[in-house]
């Protein structure tokens, strides 16, 4: 063979096989999906907490995790992921009088954030039979929480579509140290304080990129964080490489022949 084909030989052998693994690593699956949420103060309910939540799934298996900061201690934090409603977290104008107090209960809330989906319960059942099942949720003030649990095709719907919420519950509207009669009766259930189920963090769900927070660091979004497009792309272009290369050998080899 004439030696100067020889690099021409070398590019088309490395850029051919390289082509073909870029286009199909674009259809693997690369694990769960993430989503992250922010939770900040529900308007009106006099809360000072905020903490983080994120929940990586993988086709209805869910692992959630959540940080809550400065909520009342020694007392039962329910918390849940909401569905079906308008995806956010309720603004002041969604309360309304309780007991003389402007403040937004679970139910005000629901137009915003939907009904319950999943119970992020300590252990056992995570329906939403669990809403209320206060000896099974976070009891301190500040806490962080970490299960992988199998939600429904509902609620695992509503996280991919951007349409999930999580609310931590239970606040101390009055800033006596507990929960009282100051806002009446829980409308879920009256046995229990208003302050006792009312919304006091909450963040809407959304989706991160692969590599994101929760599941690696800056470096490796980046070097292994491209999308569908950015790989095929990869793989087309070392194909152009190789069909390149090949063109000029056959041209070669005809000038060779006329000589």
């Amino acid at each position: 063979m004439n030696k100067t084909l020889l690099p021409l030989v070398g590019i088309a052998a490395f850029a051919i096989p390289l082509a073909l693994p870029a286009v199909a690593s674009a259809h693997d699956s690369s694990g769960g999906a993430n989503y992250q949420a922010t939770l900040d103060p529900v308007a009106t309910n006099m809360v000072d907490g905020s903490g983080t939540a994120t929940v990586t799934l993988s086709g209805n298996q869910a692992t959630v995790s959540v940080t809550a900061n400065q909520l009342l201690d020694s007392s039962p934090h329910a918390q849940h992921i909401h569905i079906k409603g308008s995806g956010e977290c309720p603004k002041a104008d969604a309360a309304h009088d309780h007991n003389g107090h402007k403040a937004i209960s679970t139910t005000d809330g629901l137009p915003a954030y939907g009904k319950i989906g999943t119970s992020l319960t300590t252990k056992g059942d995570t329906s939403p039979n669990s809403a209320l099942a206060i000896d099974r949720f976070p009891s301190t003030g500040s806490f962080h929480y970490t299960r992988t649990i199998t939600v429904t095709p509902d609620v695992a719907a509503a996280v991919r579509a951007n349409n999930a919420v999580i609310v931590v519950h239970g606040i101390d509207y009055n800033h006596n140290g507990k929960y009282d009669n100051v806002l009446g009766a829980s409308e879920l259930d009256p046995k229990l304080p208003q302050e006792a189920t009312a919304p006091a963090i909450c963040g809407a769900l959304n989706s991160m990129p692969t590599g994101g927070a929760g599941t690696g660091d800056g470096a490796t979004q980046a070097s292994s964080g491209g999308n569908s497009a950015d790989l095929i792309a990869t793989g087309l272009g070392a194909a152009a490489v190789a069909a390149l290369a090949g063109t000029l050998i056959l041209r070669r080899r005809n000038a060779a022949a006329q000589r």
